[in-house]
């Protein structure tokens, strides 16, 4: 049983744009943000982007009968000095079972409400929602509030289009790529300097910080 979850897992990756390059889940990323910004009665509210100490961005698919599969690929992004740091290569990845049967896609936006949730991301390694950060689902509607005194480290926000229900991050492990991250920047590059600002964003990021401040 336990080989048939870890094959899950892998192809569940697999089947998450397997050609897709850093770039290609940049942009989609810059994409996801201008989607959350766009809706209306379930938008991000500004108050929480205006004072969110950075940002991980992912889409995730999720498929299987009985058996299932999820696999997701993105960003995490942090606010320098100097305006919004260049992207971190993150991704997710498991196996589970039970009464469930077709495919999802889901867009996530995780806002990270303290210098704490941006450092668990820096760290290089994984990071498991609702363990190493308190998570909570955000608030929604260009007018709510929420934003000053965040009830988690984290607040999740999602987007789907498919035939599960009931998606959430809670027990999500999200992992840095440092391959991807490599690849990217042309040299070998740690999280932490990439969301501290050290590390300058290349000119690929442009699209994804330009939609982040508009």
């Amino acid at each position: 049983m336990k080989k048939i979850y870890f094959a899950l897992a892998i192809l569940s990756l697999a089947l998450v744009r397997v050609d897709a390059t850093e770039q290609d889940s940049v942009n989609r990323c810059a994409a996801i943000i201008r989607e959350f910004r766009q809706m209306r009665e379930r938008a991000i509210p500004r108050d929480v982007l205006r004072h969110a100490r950075g940002l991980a961005i992912m889409s995730v698919l999720k498929a299987g009968f009985i058996f299932s599969g999820k696999g997701g690929q993105g960003v995490v992004v942090a606010r320098t000095p100097h305006g919004w740091s260049g992207p971190s290569f993150i991704a997710t990845g498991g196996a589970g079972w039970g009464l469930q049967a077709g495919a999802q896609v889901t867009d996530f936006v995780i806002v990270l409400n303290n210098d704490a949730a941006v450092q668990a991301f820096s760290r290089g390694g994984n990071v498991t929602i609702g363990a190493d950060v308190s998570a909570a689902a955000g608030p929604v509607g260009r007018t709510a509030s929420g934003a000053i005194t965040p009830t988690a480290a984290v607040y999740t926000y999602s987007k789907s289009k498919g035939l599960f229900a009931g998606v959430s991050l809670e027990g999500a492990v999200i992992g840095t790529q440092r391959e991807s991250n490599f690849r990217y920047y042309g040299q070998p590059v740690r999280a932490d300097g990439i969301l501290s600002g050290e590390v300058r964003p290349p000119p690929g990021a442009a699209p994804l910080r330009r939609a982040l401040t508009h």
